[in-house]
């Protein structure tokens, strides 16, 4: 067996990357320093990387000349980059637009005949219609409502949460089948939906309310059924698509003996801290439940700009707890943004993979972008996640399979010290170093 390994390393903030192959040697009993790799002990499916297609990021993407346009969307989508195979789109606006839209405003229509997503082609659908372009075909399409038109809610507003009135409910369930359909009519066929954005969060942008009997009212009564009528019985359903630490206990209100069959599984955020354990619980009590990461990003408000180290490090550990602890597929939330974090329309910025300089004309690529590229270049669609046990608490690792057998490891080691490892699988082993702050994935040849 052979391994290639790439690594990642940062030093005074400067990155660089190291490639480097080993043989396996027969096993003669080795203890120490080890980590063991079980291929035949599989968990759950993988289904791929993506990232946010918003209203801020098409409009960026605007500006940018053509070079730079295919430069993003190649490192993006192409296979031999980071091989992303998803996106995520809002419904109406949401912080990451420059202002505040909707597709349907007049309470009257009941038939939803002055719907119109000029707004949502002027700048997200020329991104979507690059990305299908360089990946030949219709990417992964996740969509998610940050709020119902003002009308519909308790509050009379797009922002400041609200709840969906119980007479709309109805209607509100026909205009996002209608947003589906005219995703489809333009040629873009959309595979999964959220039902709410953060529906535990009063947020002073784009947001509304549900409580979990409220989400299961909803979905049971109202969307279902209209999914149902309209056809579209085949798209999957995410319920929650809101932080880690209430995503077990959304699952259990939500989910019951009539839910069940609607529900592919729950999405989930990062920004309430890592909760991996609340996965697990899912994945014991709901097994069949699908788990994805549908938003994840650094906030400026939290996090330093400029720690670069820390930054790409937090996707890191975040990945590998999510994929250790049943999560199947990773959406990042903006794919592009301006040299501020926007724009924004209620200053929320927050960094992204990709940022561009207005002012200079330039591109510029975050570290974050080389940390992602560690797991979406090289864990395909399909890849099943594998056991693995590890000698000590300062590496974090994460093992699958993919189609074709080859196995991928990925480790991270935040510490200041380089750390020995042993790598062994099916009677064989090989040693190495871990570098210090770096990131490493390698690909077995089995």
């Amino acid at each position: 067996m052979k391994l290639s390994l790439v690594t990642t390393i940062f030093e005074h903030n400067i990155q660089s990357e190291i490639q480097r192959s080993y043989q396996f040697i027969p096993d003669q009993g080795i203890e120490n320093r080890v980590i063991n790799l079980y291929p035949d002990m599989e968990y759950q499916t993988f289904e791929g990387f993506g990232g946010a297609l918003t209203d801020s990021s098409g409009y960026v993407y605007s500006l940018m000349n053509e070079q730079q346009k295919k430069q993003m969307v190649d490192t993006y989508f192409s296979k031999d980059q980071l091989n992303y195979n998803a996106v995520r789109i809002h419904i109406d606006s949401c912080d990451f637009s420059l202002g505040q839209y909707e597709a349907m405003s007049d309470k009257e229509d009941l038939e939803l005949n002055s719907f119109d997503l000029t707004r949502t082609k002027k700048y997200i659908i020329p991104l979507l219609t690059d990305i299908m372009e360089t990946i030949g075909k219709v990417p992964e399409i996740l969509i998610s409502p940050w709020s119902p038109p003002s009308f519909m809610k308790t509050n009379g507003e797009r922002s400041h949460g609200g709840k969906l009135k119980k007479d709309y409910r109805t209607m509100w369930a026909d205009y996002i089948c209608r947003y589906i359909i005219e995703f489809h009519k333009l040629g873009f066929k959309i595979t999964k939906m959220t039902l709410q954005n953060e529906p535990n969060a009063t947020q002073a942008w784009d947001s509304c309310t549900y409580s979990g009997e409220e989400e299961k009212e909803f979905l049971r009564d109202y969307m279902y059924p209209a999914l149902v009528r309209n056809s579209i019985t085949e798209i999957e359903i995410f319920i929650w698509d809101h932080n880690k630490e209430r995503v077990f206990e959304r699952a259990c209100e939500v989910i019951d003996k009539d839910t069940d069959k609607m529900i592919t599984g729950l999405a989930f955020h990062w920004y309430s801290g890592d909760h991996f354990e609340a996965l697990n619980l899912i994945k014991e009590k709901f097994p069949d439940k699908k788990l994805i990461l549908s938003e994840t990003c650094i906030e400026y408000s939290k996090f330093g700009k400029d720690d670069y180290l820390a930054n790409a490090q937090k996707y890191a550990h975040d990945i590998i707890g999510n994929i250790n602890n049943g999560m199947s597929e990773f959406y990042d939330w903006n794919i592009l943004l301006d040299e501020k974090g926007g724009p924004n329309h209620v200053g929320n910025y927050c960094d992204a993979p990709f940022l561009y300089d207005t002012l200079n004309h330039l591109l510029i690529e975050r570290n974050t972008l080389s940390y992602i590229r560690h797991f979406s270049h090289f864990i395909i669609p399909g890849t099943k996640r594998i056991a693995y046990t590890k000698y000590t608490e300062r590496l974090e690792v994460t093992a699958l399979k993919n189609p074709d057998g080859k196995i991928v490891i990925i480790v991270l080691n935040r510490s200041d010290e380089i750390i020995p490892v042993v790598i062994r699988l099916k009677g064989e082993y090989m040693s190495m170093e871990i570098e210090s702050q770096s990131i490493a994935t390698g690909i077995i040849e089995v």
